[in-house]
């Protein structure tokens, strides 16, 4: 498995471009305008230059995607440099989060999703003759995120399943309740309150979350459960990572949860957790990779399972898989064979590279395997696909 490395920090149009593109009716994915970020709004994840290499001509093929925003730093890396493999094709992604993502699928109003979110036996009911398929590009993780101004400069806050369960159901609320400070000898705590952060819209990031709560907690279980979007009982609400990033730093006493590159480029302080095994563990691309490999190369038949409180001693308890979703039986071929030229040059070497550099980790051989195959299997208005 190729390892995860740092990568430099881009210019202020890079990062403003992503952040536009992040938000509601932001241009296509890929193609960044050079406007600076609003006042008070976080820096998002940079991968892509500040303008496309080939603007799309007349007659240039265009494939619409929407959903997760988990994903969004690398789709909008991948977009930007296939365009210098393809210049037949641009994709517009919107990153409107996974709930919308599979909405807008199932309505057959984009080309394909982007979801954290696993696909729940209705999703497939509703759409039904049709078919729809889950693809795994790679996996993350989801880590909390805090801003004490006392704990500036100080080791990271480091917090186990149940303190950070009872957090986010509003049962711990002081920032030196005795339960954090065991976690945390070496930390002088302040008395102050804990503010809640969670996603506003229908998120896979939550998905991830909420699954893991859920597996760690028979009350959230129970009070709250698993979903893209759930009953918060405390807590205020940002949209997107960038949102919930975005609020977490401009609170004292904020505490949220977003995928681990929004946290490095916002330089937002990443809690260590103590995982399943016992252990304290840092996110990171090796301890996802881990916790990946403690389930195992065998996937259902919908490509698509959870990975979170991974038994491992070095594994990163609350990772998980970012999916594509595609239609099985495509309408138009051209597209259909453009998407899956596309999918297949992603999970490369040539694609895989780019989600090292953003501290995503690609998919094992053997599910990358599975995925591929699958790939194989699509078809336009009932034949297969030549060449695709």
């Amino acid at each position: 498995m190729r390892m995860a490395k740092k990568f430099g920090l881009l210019s202020l149009a890079v990062l403003a471009g992503l952040i536009i593109a992040a938000c509601g009716g932001q241009p296509a994915a890929g193609i960044a305008p050079t406007q600076a970020p609003q006042s008070g709004q976080p820096t998002q994840v940079a991968g892509s230059p500040t303008q496309a290499p080939n603007q799309p001509a007349a007659g240039t093929l265009l494939i619409n995607g929407a959903g997760a925003t988990f994903p969004f730093p690398l789709y909008s890396r991948w977009f930007y440099e296939y365009a210098f493999v393809d210049t037949s094709v641009k994709f517009n992604y919107q990153s409107i989060g996974s709930g919308g993502g599979i909405k807008q699928i199932k309505a057959k109003t984009v080309d394909f999703a982007g979801s954290d979110a696993i696909l729940q036996d209705q999703d497939y009911q509703d759409v039904q003759p049709a078919r729809l398929q889950m693809l795994p590009t790679v996996a993350g993780a989801d880590v909390p995120t805090y801003n004490v101004s006392e704990l500036k400069g100080k080791d990271p806050l480091v917090l186990d399943a149940q303190t950070l369960a009872d957090i986010f159901l509003g049962k711990i609320t002081k920032w030196n309740d005795p339960a954090i400070a065991a976690l945390n000898p070496n930390l002088t705590l302040p008395d102050k309150d804990i503010v809640v952060v969670h996603r506003s819209d229908g998120s896979g990031t939550t998905f991830i979350f909420t699954d893991y709560l859920s597996t760690v907690s028979a009350e959230w279980k129970d009070k709250v459960g698993k979903g893209t979007s759930v009953n918060w009982p405390v807590g205020l609400g940002g949209k997107g990572n960038e949102g919930v990033a975005g609020t977490v730093s401009q609170n004292d006493g904020a505490i949220g949860y977003v995928e681990l590159a929004y946290a490095r480029q916002n330089n937002l302080p990443i809690a260590r957790m103590k995982n399943a095994a016992g252990n304290i563990v840092t996110a990171g691309a090796q301890t996802t990779q881990n916790a990946m490999a403690d389930f195992g190369g065998a996937m259902p038949d919908t490509l698509a399972r959870s990975i979170v409180n991974a038994p491992g001693k070095d594994s990163w308890p609350i990772a998980g898989y970012t999916y594509l979703i595609v239609y099985m039986d495509q309408t138009d071929c051209i597209k259909a064979q453009k998407l899956i030229q596309f999918i297949k040059w992603a999970l490369s070497d040539q694609g895989s590279k780019f989600a090292t550099e953003l501290e995503y980790v690609p998919l094992p051989d053997n599910v990358h395997q599975q995925v591929l195959a699958r790939l194989n299997q699509i078809t336009c208005q009932g034949k297969p696909l030549a060449n695709p």
